[in-house]
């Protein structure tokens, strides 16, 4: 579970509530084994025609190819070979994940990148800024598609978890995967004063706790109590640097903390001066961000409406002609 998974799975509930009929083609539909240096994420092992077949099965009035993985390079194939509209989403900073996990050059994989989504009658993003970057790579069809928050669920009267009792304060938190791209050891590393808390799972879990002792390791919360994370803690910090939105600090704000970031992509299209503060020293962020307001970060942070999210995702959509879809 993580943000893309979020974003996609709710926005295939409000579809679904809103009358649409959806169907998702998934990795756990088929054999699959895991992503080289990335377990977590199975990489799937559809049969040759696997994905065509569902698809001419369906027959849908729109295809929307989520990431750039197996079974979305199947759906491109059938797409392209049967002159299909599709449109894709950037979801993630791949060329600088992979680059960082292989120590290769990030161009190598800027030119997949492109390669992928060009064909796309759009390219659904999330920000201003990663639009930026996209068209800096030659990507110009694009389209923006924001995010939400369950405001139901995150709110500033969430109850804090009982790990909090007795922490000094302030209580500094990071919620989110624990992977190396993720940056969390500029987190932990920093000076500031106060209790440091990580809430999450991943493939460097045990070797942050090795190197950092002195932290608060939560492991995974989901629903209310991860509300009551937000809810408790007093800044949300947000250390990634490759990160196209991050749901979480929209989430964090909705339950009224302030966020202190990096002035890169993501914090800089969401993070304003009432609500938190961005700095290339991290301990100056989460010194400035200390003096938000919490009621206007929670007003701010209840502006993310899946509902509005969900409208922009669909006016995204390439509608299809019923011909469009071959037959066999």
């Amino acid at each position: 579970m993580n943000g893309v998974v979020r974003t996609l799975t709710t926005t295939c509930e409000q579809l679904s509530r809103q009358g649409h009929h959806v169907m998702v083609i998934s990795p756990n539909q088929f054999a699959s084994v895991p992503c080289p240096t990335y377990p977590e994420i199975r990489l799937a092992l559809a049969l040759p025609g696997a994905v065509a077949t569902r698809l001419r099965e369906f027959a849908p009035e729109a295809i929307h190819i989520a990431t750039e993985g197996p079974l979305g390079m199947a759906a491109r194939r059938h797409c392209a070979r049967h002159g299909i509209c599709f449109t894709t989403a950037y979801h993630t900073q791949f060329p600088d994940y992979l680059a960082k996990r292989t120590r290769l050059p990030v161009e190598w994989f800027w030119h997949y990148i492109r390669w992928f989504h060009r064909p796309a009658k759009r390219v659904l993003v999330a920000t201003e800024s990663i639009c930026e970057e996209l068209r800096a790579h030659g990507l110009a069809r694009l389209h923006r598609w924001s995010r939400g928050v369950d405001l139901a669920c995150f709110t500033p009267d969430a109850p804090p978890p009982p790990e909090y009792a007795g922490l000094p304060k302030p209580i500094q938190l990071y919620v989110g995967r624990v992977a190396v791209e993720k940056n969390i050891e500029a987190f932990l590393a920093s000076s500031y004063p106060g209790s440091k808390v990580v809430v999450g799972d991943g493939p460097s879990l045990a070797s942050l706790k090795d190197r950092f002792p002195e932290a608060h390791f939560l492991g995974r919360r989901s629903g209310r109590d991860l509300a009551g994370c937000y809810a408790g803690a007093d800044v949300f910090v947000f250390p990634s640097r490759t990160d196209t939105f991050g749901l979480v600090m929209i989430e964090a704000l909705a339950c009224g903390i302030p966020v202190a970031a990096f002035p890169v992509p993501g914090p800089r299209d969401i993070v304003t001066d009432e609500v938190g503060a961005l700095s290339e020293d991290l301990d100056r962020a989460i010194a400035a961000a200390l003096f938000c307001d919490r009621r206007a970060c929670a007003e701010y942070g209840a502006g993310f409406s899946w509902t509005a999210a969900t409208g922009q995702f669909l006016d995204g959509l390439a509608t299809l002609e019923r011909e469009e879809l071959p037959a066999a």
